[in-house]
């Protein structure tokens, strides 16, 4: 099909595509498709396939010029955009597809025009990525911190008994429990309860955190009570609202912790001989982890300065794709599915809008930098071969103590290598912009601290 077209940037990242298909192609195609309808359509007084033309644009003229018209508009923007030379930013988006701004004329004896507008990939120019000077924590692994993590390791070697029916509980103790929301009535709240709950009373590990409020309690009992949790949150979900809780325990042990000693290593894994070996290996452990997590920060102190210096005008589809996948890892952490997750938000009177109202801002600084990125790679040509994605599966097979084999067969499902190259490729980027840009040691912070906050 010949088409003439022309495209114009609208705001936001939207641009309006205006096609014109010669009326002789217009003509044409109307003509294929009466021919197909004459050969399979059925009217009385006429044998199948021997329905002239003219009977079918006097019964049905005005559907048959609709679906004709249907099927050009179909076919012209579809060639368009499947031709190979439209630039990228040309394209519509992947979730935004093309809208028709107005119903076109239909007239077999003139040229079809018609716009379509769509949302594409927004345009970011990046001038300046070189030369900047930012400041990561200055953090090492102290005695403290090994010796926690050295007490974790313990506490999950630990026998756990059956305390007395008559005890009470305290920081330390194994609870199960029985929890719900009440609303004013004292009704359980749909989708709100949770039965056989198990944590280490003290740890926090609970949505509500809800340890000190069942501290003294004894096996059997239960307890309402309200808790209000401060804007600051960690839990958004949860920031700034008021809850009424009922926990009832059903069930309290105690924890008896293994000495400290070489026997304790040799029980904790077979390839540590001594206290020593154990210890050694947590501090690597420990260290390996600062620094993937001191990259994490250098890799966003670059990044926001480099968003300072190269605005983006993000397209409304984009952002709600973002949003709506903030949702869905909220519903996964809930164990719920969104729609759930959607009824809970509107019944605790904090609903969606006002939920991604909040999430908005951290949803475009997160699309921001990963177009940032996206651009840099693309202006940099990085690359990962074959061969390099072979040696980053055999350096994971390595570390996760799995087989090569298993490693390559989780790869090889859902695109899961392709994700993988793009990963070599961004961490080159970020080995790129470590060595052109200045990161100064800033002040001087804790291990437990910077592992804490991951945002």
């Amino acid at each position: 099909m010949t088409v003439s077209k022309e495209i114009t940037r609208l705001e936001k990242s939207n641009v309006k595509l205006s096609l014109t298909v010669p009326k002789d192609e217009v003509r044409a195609q109307y003509q294929n498709l009466l021919k197909d309808y004459s050969k399979s359509v059925q009217i009385p007084g006429f044998r199948k396939g021997k329905v002239p033309q003219e009977v079918l644009e006097r019964k049905f003229g005005e559907g048959l010029k609709e679906e004709a018209m249907g099927k050009i508009i179909e076919a012209a923007v579809s060639e368009v955009f499947q031709d190979e030379n439209l630039p990228r930013d040309e394209r519509p988006l992947p979730y935004a597809g093309p809208r028709l701004e107005e119903e076109p004329k239909f007239d077999l004896d003139q040229d079809l025009s018609f716009s379509v507008t769509y949302d594409v990939l927004p345009k970011i120019n990046i001038s300046q990525w070189k030369g900047l000077v930012v400041e990561v924590p200055d953090v090492e692994i102290s005695e403290e911190d090994l010796s926690r993590e050295l007490e974790t390791v313990r506490d999950r070697n630990a026998i756990v008994l059956d305390k007395d029916d008559s005890a009470a509980a305290q920081n330390g103790d194994v609870v199960t429990v029985d929890y719900c929301e009440l609303d004013e009535s004292g009704n359980v709240l749909p989708n709100s309860e949770r039965k056989d709950f198990v944590f280490t009373l003290g740890s926090g590990y609970n949505i509500y955190k809800f340890d000190d409020n069942i501290t003294g309690l004894k096996k059997g009992d239960t307890r309402e009570f309200e808790k209000t949790f401060p804007a600051d949150f960690s839990d958004t979900s949860l920031a700034g609202l008021s809850k009424k809780l009922r926990v009832t325990l059903t069930a309290l042990k105690e924890k008896k912790l293994p000495d400290l000693d070489d026997e304790f290593a040799q029980d904790v894994d077979e390839k540590y001989q001594t206290l020593a070996d154990l210890k050694n290996s947590i501090r690597d452990r420990l260290a390996k982890n600062l620094q993937q997590r001191l990259r994490q920060l250098k890799t966003n102190a670059l990044l926001e300065k480099i968003m300072e210096s190269a605005p983006v005008t993000l397209p409304e589809s984009m952002v709600q794709v973002e949003l709506e996948g903030r949702l869905r890892n909220l519903a996964r952490r809930f164990g719920a599915s969104t729609e759930e997750v959607m009824k809970m938000l509107s019944q605790s009177g904090d609903g969606l809008d006002n939920i991604e109202k909040e999430w908005r801002p951290a949803a475009e600084k997160a699309l921001h930098s990963r177009l940032i990125v996206e651009t840099l790679v693309e202006e940099q040509k990085l690359e990962a071969s074959d061969a390099e994605l072979d040696k980053e599966l055999e350096n994971m097979a390595a570390e996760s103590g799995s087989t090569l084999e298993e490693v390559k067969k989780y790869y090889e499902q859902d695109n899961m290598r392709e994700y993988l190259r793009d990963d070599v490729k961004e961490r080159k980027l970020f080995d790129i912009l470590f060595a052109e840009n200045t990161i100064k040691p800033g002040k001087k912070e804790k291990y437990l601290d910077i592992m804490g906050n991951n945002g």
